[in-house]
Parts: C-alpha cells; sequence; structure tokens
C-alpha cells in the first residue's frame, strides 16, 4: 500500500473517470478510414493527448484544426460505449467540494457532456483543451490545474491513466497515481504508484484538513 498526503486531487478525464476507450478507437478509426490514414499509427499515439495535435502527427498534409473540430464536435454527443469508471462516482463524493479537479485532453463540450453523461459533478475546477497552449506531456495543463485551484503544484495528487498525461504531471512537480485501465502497468513506470482500479484508491481527511490518499 502507498499513502499520500495532498490539499486537492486532479483526475484525467478519459480512462480515469469515464471509460470511454472504446468510444475513442471507434471515432479516431473511423476518421481515420475516411481520411486514408493508418488507424493502428493514431491509436498508438492518441491517449492523453489533443486531437489537433495528433492530426498534425499524423496527418500533416490536414488542416488539423477543422478536422479536430469535427471529430471532437461528433464525440461530444455521441455516447456509444462511454460509461463511468467502476468506483468514479463514490471515489468523487468522498473529496471535498473545492479540493479535486479535472484536467483533460478532451474540449470543454466533450468533457462536460462525458461528466453528465457518467452520472459525474461537472467541478468548478476543469481545465480542457480549449484552455492550453502547449497539450500533455507538456506541464501546462496540470499546472494550470493547480492555479486554479489555488494550489502550489506539489500540493496536488494526480490520478492519470496514459504515460503522457504522467509525463505531464511530474514535469509540474506533482506527485502521481497510475491507473492501470488503458495501459498495462508496464507503460505506468513513471507513476509513483499504481492502482488497478479507482476501487483501489481510497481518500480520508486527516486532522490538519488534509487529503489522505491510500492505494491498496
Amino acid at each position: 500500500m502507498s499513502i499520500f498526503s495532498c490539499s486537492a486531487i486532479l483526475f484525467d478525464l478519459d480512462g480515469v473517470l469515464c471509460d470511454s476507450t472504446r468510444a475513442v478507437d471507434r471515432e479516431w478509426r473511423e476518421w481515420a478510414a475516411r481520411k486514408g490514414v493508418d488507424g493502428d499509427a493514431i491509436m498508438a499515439i492518441a491517449h492523453g493527448v489533443r486531437t489537433v495535435e495528433v492530426i498534425r502527427r499524423v496527418a500533416p498534409h490536414l488542416d488539423a484544426e477543422a478536422e479536430a473540430a469535427a471529430i471532437e464536435s461528433h464525440e461530444a454527443i455521441d455516447h456509444r460505449g462511454v460509461v463511468v469508471m467502476p468506483g468514479a462516482i463514490e471515489l468523487v463524493k468522498s473529496i471535498p467540494n473545492g479540493r479535486w479537479g479535472v484536467v483533460t485532453s478532451g474540449t470543454r463540450p466533450l468533457a462536460t457532456n462525458r461528466l453528465q453523461y457518467c452520472g459525474l459533478t461537472v467541478p468548478e475546477v476543469l481545465v480542457t483543451s480549449d484552455d492550453v497552449t502547449n497539450g500533455k506531456p507538456h506541464p501546462e495543463p496540470y499546472l494550470q490545474g493547480a492555479e486554479r485551484l489555488g494550489l502550489r503544484p506539489a500540493e496536488c495528487l494526480v490520478i492519470e491513466d496514459a504515460p503522457a498525461g504522467i509525463q505531464s504531471a511530474r514535469a509540474g512537480g506533482m506527485k502521481v497515481i497510475g491507473l492501470a485501465s488503458t495501459y498495462g502497468v508496464g507503460k505506468l513506470a513513471d507513476a509513483d504508484a499504481v492502482a488497478q482500479g479507482l476501487a483501489g484508491v481510497r481518500v480520508t481527511m486527516n486532522g490538519t484538513g488534509r487529503l489522505l490518499v491510500e492505494v491498496h
């Protein structure tokens, strides 16, 4: 068991609070087929990375901004295969208001719709691809999350499922719990601890008002 002390928790969204792996795979592969792009090459890099950056890498000949807008607009209303991650609702409810947020590589409409569809509260602190210049693995998204919480980065703990997100949080000076949902444990080696699922993460308050996070 690992134990962390922090002032707040920042969650990634897809693969952490919402299980959207099938939806993401379907959306990308349908787009790849239409555009004549290698779907496997996309899926090798897509998780945890902003859509526009994936397109720039796999299809530099296309208008990345326009293509990303079209993909994400459709994703925001297509919930086929999207479900809440086991333990997500219970875990979030155990954290006091104002002590958690979401940092995602998706757009604000996509994130808001998925949270609501999965029965999760849309937190006051929600950092999306619309809010940053540099996406994960750059530290900007998580640094912005800490700033919006009014905390130093070192006071925040991150829960992530993707290597790009783990790199982002670590580069920002934060401890990270890796969630073995999208990737196997071997791909999460840079995390400070790894949980097989959110049911293995427990949050309580200590006597000084800090959060104690146990990872089993």
